[in-house]
């Protein structure tokens, strides 16, 4: 009895001792839980559970960042090989050197390689929410969402501040500056997968709706492109038909059918003009050649290969006349050609097929000059020390 009215006396000496004290849990019967030491322990550690979350966030981050300093290290050496400066090297230039230095003819768009950043290709985990002693890092931990309330409060405190910014703007008589007014007609809102896959969260249909309407009450106010960056990080581009230019319209010859020339078709040094007749039996004449004009079986396919894959064989008839180069440039200009002019002829799903497969794209690639004082292009002369 002493002892508690000392304790009650003095709260710092009581708050020492109280801590010194075991906190055990107690269970609904008023017994004590047998594993309760284990998730509490002693002064000073922490539970198996929580050590483990910690490890599993901390291996994690631990990886990320191996990634992301071996995807610098690639974009460095890409850059150099292009010739570029590597602090302007963007993801753009990433994908157009890729697609230079690596062609694929692949139909799969997964099959071909690719160069992305790791937060792109490894799906995204959250990191430790709290500490070793249990106490949440964001202080909108206890909501459920607070990557996602986040993002809402943000938006209400952006659409606050403007509001201040307006009523400053009238006080003293400025109109807004209508050129400076945010451009969103080439983009829309990420969608409910989208928007959790960028927070790591699960979202109901009411909850994106609510993120979308605080979204475009931020846009509407006439001064929200002092926070572009902000509405741009959910904002992605219009879904991209990626449809080449319009089709040759096809002309009506003297025997009554139709047929499509595609001038200056080239690769290399070759250059050709190439005619598809429609109906046809699937003749191919080369410079007044048949397709023996090409001794090489690589040559011949590269021709059928665009007939093959729209089922156009034996379906048309044609006729190239190609100059300048070698076998491989002028089977790659008529390649080239063919493909282009079978738009006139086929459906735009297969036409998106060819494009898949590459058949569309005008191969740049050229030989490499030889250097001054260089063996060749690359090949450098044998260094001898004596």
């Amino acid at each position: 009895m002493l002892r508690r009215l000392h304790i009650l006396k003095d709260p710092l000496k009581s708050a020492r001792l109280l801590s010194d004290v075991p906190r055990i849990s107690s269970s609904s019967d008023g017994q004590n839980s047998p594993n309760s030491r284990d998730e509490v322990g002693s002064k000073g550690t922490i539970s198996k559970a929580m050590k483990a979350y910690l490890e599993r966030a901390q291996e994690h981050d631990e990886f990320m960042k191996t990634q992301r300093h071996e995807f610098e290290i690639g974009k460095r050496h890409l850059a150099n090989m292009m010739g570029e400066n590597v602090e302007t090297f963007t993801q753009e230039d990433i994908d157009n050197a890729l697609q230079y230095l690596f062609p694929s003819g692949l139909y799969e768009k997964n099959a071909r390689p690719f160069m992305k950043p790791p937060e792109e290709v490894f799906p995204q985990t959250k990191a430790a929410e709290f500490d070793e002693t249990g106490r949440p890092h964001h202080f909108l931990f206890y909501t459920g969402r607070p990557n996602f309330y986040q993002v809402l409060h943000t938006g209400v405190q952006h659409i606050n501040d403007l509001y201040k910014f307006e009523d400053s703007m009238i006080r003293k008589q400025v109109v807004p500056d209508p050129n400076l007014k945010l451009d969103l007609s080439g983009s829309q809102w990420i969608d409910k997968q989208g928007l959790e896959l960028k927070l790591v969260e699960p979202l109901s249909d009411k909850e994106y709706d609510s993120f979308v309407n605080v979204m475009e009450r931020l846009v509407s106010l006439p001064y929200s492109y002092k926070y572009k960056d902000f509405i741009s990080k959910y904002r992605k581009p219009l879904v991209n038909q990626s449809k080449t230019s319009i089709a040759i319209k096809p002309q009506v010859g003297e025997d009554g059918r139709e047929f499509v020339t595609v001038y200056e078709c080239r690769r290399k040094r070759a250059i050709g003009n190439v005619t598809l007749k429609v109906p046809g039996t699937g003749c191919i004449s080369i410079n007044g050649q048949g397709i023996n004009y090409f001794e090489s079986i690589q040559q011949r396919e590269q021709i059928l290969f665009p007939l093959i894959f729209s089922n156009m064989l034996n379906k048309v008839d044609v006729e190239a006349e190609v100059d300048g180069g070698g076998p491989s440039g002028q089977a790659g200009a008529i390649r080239w050609g063919l493909s282009w002019g079978l738009r006139s002829f086929v459906d735009e799903e297969t036409v998106e097929e060819m494009r898949l497969a590459g058949l569309l794209s005008f191969d740049v690639r050229t030989r490499e000059r030889k250097k001054p004082g260089q063996a060749g292009a690359r090949k450098k002369f044998t260094w001898k020390k004596r």
